[in-house]
Order: structure tokens, then C-alpha cells, then sequence
């Protein structure tokens, strides 16, 4: 009979309890993927201020607002237009199964939004089917090749990811089928683990000397985007501007990740609310902000965050996570499946095994084949379609006739905490915590 005057340790809690044991049962650490569960100041911190008497709000069935954004035209000769300001984050052929990466392409095509390559290579599937297509460039350089340079449409340096800043990616061995080694020239079944940096460069110099050869080698046609995991990102959007970079991706410790170790997820990189104003300062003080896109990932789930982004000072967004469940992944369709992996709908994590019932990050020929592509893709647009609504009905409400003139202004904080990290009023005063009154 369990004692009721016993507690957990703040501590020592079950989890940590469970952690010690599974490590000392197997000497191995926790590998796994999504991202960071542990509760962090987030854009639900923040509220807007909708209009009443001082400000008027625009009539949401007779006034527009538009969504569409430009990226990319500081340099290159031909920057991307999109419809909506919200793109598909990097998810490589390997941690994604063909079809997924098919369907990924299909959606944002049907929105007019850019999707992304991931590491590994382009497939054919992907390309064909993406309208606007961003190619990555890893420190792994696995499938990269000058042929398929030229076939994207934008570019994407990978210096860090948010899940994992300062860490390379896995894949294990049971994800690389022969068309996965093929790709990335690895043998078939073995593990492999992407470098944490690239092999050509130890700093920003000569980082703008790559994004030059990347440029003579597209003719200086397509935007270069610089993509950093959020640590130190105040300095890290300085180095990147000033090595060249048309658009800055700033990836917060929310964003997914297909595998990696559980403490690097949980321990590692700053939230995305407290990496966005530290991007935006550094923009402005280069007097680049708006000139100098900036790409904000990293827990993005609603339209209200997409809005919420943007006032802060983004141009965009991009989302991982949420597009895989938009097309199909933690479905309560497979329950009886996780659980048969000792899961349930919404918990699921272990992607690196390769054993998804969705079909969607796997290698498996059988379970692949679950996701129809073509429906996959009509689920990423329609959600794609009911984020973009939502961001504009915020903004309307906000007397704003675009979202990319959303601004802090629009905004206060719930909590001190995110108050300090967003940089706007704590919600009833006009105090903002760390600046001087």
C-alpha cells in the first residue's frame, strides 16, 4: 500500500528517477526527436492590444489584408515572392520518407510558399512538385552537388538548428536504405552522424567567401539564406549580415529535430521569444531590418503565432512539427499502432527507429505507403490556409491592412519573464523588465 505522507523529490522526480535507471540499464544516452518538451516563455505569453477607440480596426469581410513577402532581394537577381509569410522548415529525404517530402511540396505549392530540401540531397519527387524550393547546404555535405544548386530557388547555409546548436544530426542505421546511402554516397544500415560544423570554414570570413562561390556558381540568382540555431544570436545575425547572407533564419529551442540527444533538445540554445528581439536589434543597428529578411522557427503552431512573430519583427516564419501532424503524424487513425510501440497519439517521439505507423518519417517501403501524398499535401495547404486567416484576422483586428505591419506596439506580456525576453510592456503598465524607465 502506497504511503500518502510520501512525495516526489522536486529534484529527484520520476522522470530523472527513470533517466538514471535507463542509463545505467543500457550505458547509452537517450536518443529521440520532436523537441524540447519542458515548459518555456512562448508566444501563448503574449497578447495583443486590438482595436477599439484609440486605434480603429479594419472590417474583416470588406477590408484587406495582405500576407505576401519578398526574400531575399538584397543580392540576388531573383529573390522569392510568396503568398503567405509562412515556409516549410529543412526535413531531409532519410528522416522523412519519400512520400512525405512529396507531400510537403504539393502543400506549400497550393499556397504559394517555399519548402526545403533538409539534408541529403534533392529527390526528383520534390522538386517537381515544389513551386519554391530552398535548397540546404549542411557542414555533412551529403548529396550536395552543383547541378541541384542551380535547380533550387533559394539557398540555405546551415550553421546550426534549434534542437541542437553546436551539434551535428543522426540517422540511424534502420532510416538509411539503399536510395538514402545512394544519395548521401554512405553504406546501407550504418548509423551516421552529420558534422556540427562545416569542413571549409572556422569563421565569417570565410564564410563570405562561400556564400560568393555559391553565388558564382548560381550566377547570383539565388537568395542565400544563413540559418543559425538561437544562442548567442545578437552576434551570430551581425556575422551573418555582414558576411553577405540576403535572408536570416533564426531557429529557437522549440524548433523539431528528427533525432538527437535528449539532454542537447532539453538543455541546449535559448527560446525563440527571447531569440527574436536580439535578431531584430542586431538588424537595426545595421540599419538592414526589412532590407535583411528574417526567417523565425521554432515551435510555431497557430496564426496567432505567426502574428505574434512578425510584430516582434520577423518577416516570416517557418514550421517543421506542425506540418508533419498537419499531414498525418501522432494521428489518433493509428493508435492500436503506437501503442503496439509502447506510445499513444501525441507522444510518439521515436523517429529515429524508423518504425512510424503514419508512414511519414520512415524508410520502410510498407509503412511509407500509408501516406498518400496527394492527400498529405491538401492537409498541409488547408492548414497552411487556415494559419494565414488566422495571422490576418489579428492583424485586422489591430488596424492593420498587411501582416509585416504588425509591430511590438501591438503587443504586451502576460509575465515578467516574457515581458524581459520580448521586449514589450508587461500587460497594464508601460514597464518593460531590464529597460531603464
Amino acid at each position: 500500500m502506497t504511503n500518502p505522507a510520501l512525495r516526489e523529490s522536486a529534484t529527484f522526480d520520476r522522470r530523472a528517477i527513470a533517466e538514471i535507471q535507463r542509463a545505467a540499464d543500457t550505458g547509452i544516452y537517450d536518443i529521440r526527436g520532436w523537441g524540447a518538451k519542458r515548459a518555456l516563455p512562448h508566444f501563448d505569453d503574449l497578447l495583443f492590444l486590438g482595436a477599439s477607440m484609440s486605434r480603429y480596426p479594419l472590417e474583416g469581410y470588406r477590408e484587406r489584408c495582405d500576407s505576401d513577402v519578398i526574400l531575399g532581394d538584397r543580392y540576388a537577381k531573383r529573390p522569392l515572392h510568396l503568398d503567405i509569410p509562412i515556409t516549410i522548415a529543412g526535413m531531409s529525404f532519410g528522416a522523412l520518407s519519400g512520400p512525405a517530402k512529396e507531400a510537403l511540396g504539393r502543400g506549400a505549392s497550393a499556397v504559394g510558399t517555399s519548402t526545403t530540401t533538409g539534408d541529403g540531397g534533392m529527390t526528383p519527387e520534390e522538386r517537381s512538385q515544389s513551386k519554391h524550393l530552398v535548397y540546404q547546404y549542411l557542414p555533412s555535405r551529403y548529396g550536395m552537388n552543383p547541378d541541384d544548386l542551380r535547380k533550387a530557388d533559394a539557398i540555405e547555409v546551415v550553421l546550426g538548428q534549434g534542437a541542437k546548436p553546436g551539434g551535428g544530426g543522426m540517422l540511424l542505421g534502420q532510416k538509411i536504405s539503399e536510395r538514402v546511402a545512394g544519395m548521401r554516397t554512405l553504406p546501407q544500415g550504418i548509423d551516421q552522424r552529420s558534422a556540427c560544423r562545416h569542413p571549409d570554414w572556422t569563421g565569417p570570413d570565410d564564410l563570405a567567401i562561400k556564400i560568393l562561390e555559391l553565388r558564382e556558381i548560381t550566377q547570383w540568382e539565388k537568395p542565400i539564406y544563413i540559418k543559425i540555431g538561437a544562442t548567442r544570436t545578437y552576434y551570430d545575425v551581425k556575422l551573418a549580415v555582414k558576411a553577405g547572407a540576403d535572408v536570416v533564419v533564426v531557429d529557437g529551442m522549440q524548433g523539431g529535430t528528427a533525432a538527437t540527444q535528449d539532454v542537447f533538445i532539453e538543455h541546449v540554445g535559448i527560446p525563440t521569444l527571447a531569440a527574436i528581439p536580439q535578431a531584430v536589434q542586431a538588424l537595426q543597428e545595421l540599419r538592414v531590418h526589412r532590407k535583411v529578411q528574417l526567417i523565425v522557427s521554432g515551435g510555431i503552431r497557430t496564426g496567432a503565432d505567426v502574428a505574434k512573430a512578425m510584430a516582434l519583427g520577423a518577416d516570416a516564419v517557418a514550421i517543421g512539427t506542425a506540418a508533419l501532424i498537419a499531414l498525418g503524424d501522432n494521428s489518433p487513425r493509428f493508435a492500436a499502432q503506437y501503442e503496439a510501440l509502447g506510445s499513444a497519439p501525441g507522444f510518439y517521439d521515436d523517429f529515429q527507429d524508423g518504425r512510424d505507423p503514419a508512414g511519414i518519417t520512415t524508410q520502410d517501403p510498407d509503412l511509407a505507403s500509408r501516406l498518400d501524398p496527394i492527400e498529405g499535401g491538401r492537409r498541409l495547404a488547408n492548414y497552411l490556409r487556415v494559419l494565414t486567416m488566422e495571422a490576418q484576422t489579428l492583424a485586422r483586428a489591430c488596424g492593420k491592412s498587411h501582416l509585416r505591419n504588425l509591430e511590438p506596439e501591438d503587443l504586451v506580456a502576460l509575465t515578467v519573464e516574457a515581458a524581459a525576453m520580448a521586449r514589450v510592456p508587461l500587460a497594464g503598465t508601460n514597464w518593460i523588465p531590464g529597460e531603464r524607465a
